[in-house]
């Protein structure tokens, strides 16, 4: 019997493999994209392999080779069929005659026929943009030209995912196979506003025929409460790219100890449950030797092992029953070694006495929930933070409070934004103007088009939902074709952008990011500095 584990991603390739249709739930069934994992049924799972050999972040085993901490995920998915009895697995019966005379019965979606020469950009290389991508090429002939504003290729998964989730970042190696297609031209390290040094979305369709943003959400709401811009307070947007090495996030949080007579409290308060509010207490809380051995920055490894976080607080508005972390990450919790994980449900107004620094002897993670931020308290640092908890009011003393309360795109000049939903202006992904009409040739997809909902899974259908779009559009000749030379838009980045680093000088990158890694016995170390990245590049063009 196969197993899967909480690296699960939901790209959902292993469903597809499955001879005996035992992976659920299905792209077509209910709760994909909002599931915490798949789940392989263990009554109907043959052991072929199969779904583990699909998996692209290495989230499936035996159930006999799995570790100590991951034995729980053997009972995690046969409960999910207890609790889901209208789940069923295996194919309709077929008898032989059937068999031998139709063959495997496989639907394909019909292929439209396209003009020829079709040129796209495709702004964005997370996982959206890696499964829109992937579509294009799979089902056009067209040429893409790939552009992402950092050197390195990836999004959220590499500035985003945690450091010791390695796993989840597995995906990114079937997008490299994608870079490589003699299609594909990489242009990163190239901004798209209307900065001096920066292609506009006007430019970037006047030299393609179709042009999709798959640009994310990374711009965190604020809280809007007194003291919110004291030094200690910080998004958890800024602090998940600081630890994880993005460039041009110099400065981490000032969570050291004030002075010697007004030390740290050891204690951080998170505002917000969902899963990055987990993933951002468990990086202040685990053990700085422990993170020693992941691909966590640098210059946030100095700071927590000198501030030595023992104690993280997430404040929830609501109860549990309404937290957005999923079970998995929730469970993760508790595989720090070490850690203690607390809950208190808050409705009482009865909490711990936080008023004093967190116990230097224990760390731990405490759930408070019923709990809503009032106030921000501090003179040159945050010191505490005043609270409601079940109608009580009380203050907890921090050195830190990160505010992870939801997420938006940020807008780009020259497209419309719908600044309510922290959204691009569109219709099931083709992109509207400022006047509500549709934009010939203009499309987003992920975060960018629907808001930050769903993980990696979600955004491959949402990706490949838009594609579609795309294709129904070419077909019918509702693009407008671009008037120029297929190299022009070359010569506009030579022109405009100083270094732009194509696939060999990402490659370059990676080569010594790893090579970095392996003389510390890490994944690899991340460049924090765009010199850095450059020089590391070659300058070398593709």
């Amino acid at each position: 019997m196969f197993v899967i584990t909480q690296s699960c991603c939901s790209d959902a390739a292993c469903v597809s493999v499955c001879p005996v249709n035992c992976i659920h739930p299905t792209p077509e069934e209910r709760g994909f994209g909002s599931s915490d994992i798949l789940h392989i049924d263990p009554e109907a799972c043959i052991d072929c392999g199969a779904c583990a050999d699909a998996c692209p972040v290495d989230a499936i085993y035996p159930a006999d080779k799995l570790g100590t901490r991951d034995k729980v995920f053997i009972d995690i998915n046969a409960d999910y069929y207890k609790n889901n009895p209208d789940v069923t697995s295996g194919w309709d019966p077929v008898d032989d005659a059937e068999r031998r005379d139709s063959g495997p019965s496989v639907t394909y979606p019909d292929i439209p026929k396209l003009p020829a020469g079709l040129r796209v950009a495709l702004v964005g290389t997370g996982p959206s943009g890696g499964y829109a991508l992937r579509t294009i090429l799979d089902r056009t002939e067209a040429s893409v030209t790939v552009i992402d504003k950092l050197p390195t290729p990836g999004g959220l998964v590499r500035a985003g995912v945690a450091p010791d989730h390695p796993g989840t970042k597995g995906v990114l190696r079937g997008f490299d196979l994608l870079y490589r297609d003699p299609r594909v031209t990489m242009a990163t390290n190239v901004v798209v506003g209307e900065g001096p040094n920066e292609i506009t979305p006007a430019e970037l369709a006047e030299h393609f025929d179709a042009v999709f943003y798959a640009v994310g959400a990374n711009e965190s709401r604020r809280l809007g409460i007194p003291g919110e811009d004291l030094p200690g307070s910080t998004s958890a947007t800024d602090l998940v790219a600081w630890y994880n090495a993005v460039p041009g996030v110099d400065e981490g949080p000032p969570i050291r100890g004030r002075s010697s007579d007004d030390p740290a409290t050891g204690r951080a308060v998170i505002v917000g449950t969902g899963n990055v509010a987990l993933d951002v207490a468990r990086i202040l809380v685990s053990p700085p030797d422990l993170l020693a051995t992941t691909d966590i920055a640098d210059r946030a490894l100095d700071i927590l092992r000198e501030q030595n976080v023992h104690e993280v607080v997430l404040l929830g508005r609501r109860g549990p029953e309404t937290a957005a972390y999923t079970a998995a990450e929730y469970r993760a919790l508790s595989e720090i070694p070490g850690v203690e994980v607390a809950v208190f449900d808050g409705s009482d107004g009865e909490v711990p006495d936080f008023g004093a620094p967190a116990d230097p002897a224990k760390r731990r993670i405490v759930f408070l929930f019923h709990s809503s931020p009032e106030e921000i308290i501090g003179t040159t640092n945050v010191e505490s933070v005043a609270v409601r908890t079940g109608g009580d009011n009380h203050k907890i003393a921090t050195d830190l409070i990160v505010r992870s309360i939801g997420y938006r795109s940020t807008p780009i000049a020259g497209l419309a934004f719908d600044d309510e939903r922290g959204v691009f202006r569109n219709d099931d992904g083709r992109m509207l103007d400022d006047a509500g009409s549709l934009v010939p040739g203009g499309y987003v997809l992920g975060w960018a088009k629907r808001g930050p909902r769903g993980g990696i899974g979600a955004n491959k259908m949402c990706a490949q939902q838009t594609v579609e779009h795309f294709l129904d559009d070419a077909a019918s000749g509702r693009l407008t074709r671009s008037a120029r030379r297929p190299g022009e838009f070359a010569s506009l980045l030579a022109r405009r952008t100083r270094h732009v680093i194509g696939y060999r000088g990402m490659r370059a990158i990676d080569r010594r990011e790893r090579r970095l890694g392996a003389e510390q016995g890490r994944p690899r170390v991340k460049f924090t500095q765009l010199a850095d990245m450059v020089g590391a590049a070659g300058r070398r063009k593709r």
